[in-house]
């Protein structure tokens, strides 16, 4: 039986209140807005491959720099002396360096040198820093004076050739790497090549194109005159570099120049006797 109080309801409406039919007939749903990614979203692996070629660029350049930027620096360049000629008419060849002493640095070291190419001075202590290689280098295989300066306080020849103006032609440097490759015992200890020097390299903070060095002295060229060179090592290798691998030569072996000083040095007596031949090569491996 029928509630006569209760109204009817209205067309359209459901009697429940639940339902599609609560809806207002008619009456449609808002839509919702499409998700929009953001940059970061929709360009995350383009940025991390773009980052990631970014940080490789700068660990690159900053290890070329490294690689390029000299070790050191050089306060003045050496002019050539001309040599002064002897009573004999020989006249000694190369001229004095003053010394520039013979400190250990750890590698690495930014050094400056008073005088370049150094004849001496302080230089890496540890192998293969310093002494380096006894051999010939290439003109892109670069060395450090503070390596080769080590090899030097030992008695070896240091040989510099010079590449700013231009490097030695390819037959100029295939001299220099056979000259290192038949070089000769050295003068007092007997030393075989290879086992201080010779070291061949470029250098080009100089006035010649081609020098070669002994401690404290130092012979400036305008050719690859390995003819010359041998026999400045001949007379002045040995003598006066800090570290002996064997017994000193006697006094009358040394010429009485060999002291360092700033000045040219003054031509030997014509009595100045030729090493001994009976000095004895050192047993000790170079340190």
């Amino acid at each position: 039986m029928s509630d006569p109080t209760r109204r009817p309801a209205r067309a359209g409406s459901n009697p429940s209140g639940t339902g599609a039919g609560a809806t207002r007939a008619g009456r449609r749903e808002r839509a919702r807005p499409a998700y929009r990614r953001s940059f970061l979203e929709r360009y995350r692996t383009q940025l991390l491959i773009g980052g990631t070629a970014l940080v490789a660029i700068a660990v690159i350049g900053f290890l070329y720099l490294g690689a390029t930027q000299k070790t050191y620096a050089c306060s003045t360049l050496v002019d050539p002396v001309a040599a002064s000629p002897a009573a004999s008419g020989s006249p000694r060849l190369g001229q004095l360096q003053k010394d520039m002493g013979n400190s250990h640095i750890p590698p690495g070291t930014v050094q400056r040198y008073t005088y370049c190419p150094p004849a001496s001075g302080n230089h890496y202590g540890t192998p293969p820093r310093g002494p380096i290689t006894a051999r010939y280098y290439p003109p892109d295989e670069g060395t450090e004076p503070q390596g080769w300066i080590h090899n030097m306080e030992h008695g070896a020849l240091v040989v510099l050739y010079n590449c700013s103006g231009g490097c030695p032609d390819d037959a100029t440097l295939q001299k220099l790497k056979t000259f290192a490759t038949s070089f000769p015992v050295s003068p007092i200890c007997k030393l075989p090549a290879g086992r201080i020097g010779p070291v061949i390299t470029r250098f080009d903070d100089m006035k010649s194109k081609y020098t070669a060095l002994v401690w404290d002295r130092l012979l400036m060229l305008d050719s690859a005159d390995t003819d010359k060179i041998l026999a400045f090592f001949t007379a002045e290798g040995e003598r006066t570099n800090p570290e002996k691998q064997c017994a000193a030569p006697s006094p009358s072996a040394v010429p009485s120049s060999a002291v360092p000083s700033s000045q040219p040095s003054a031509v030997p007596s014509a009595g100045q006797s030729a090493p001994p031949a009976s000095a004895s090569p050192a047993s000790a491996a170079p340190s």
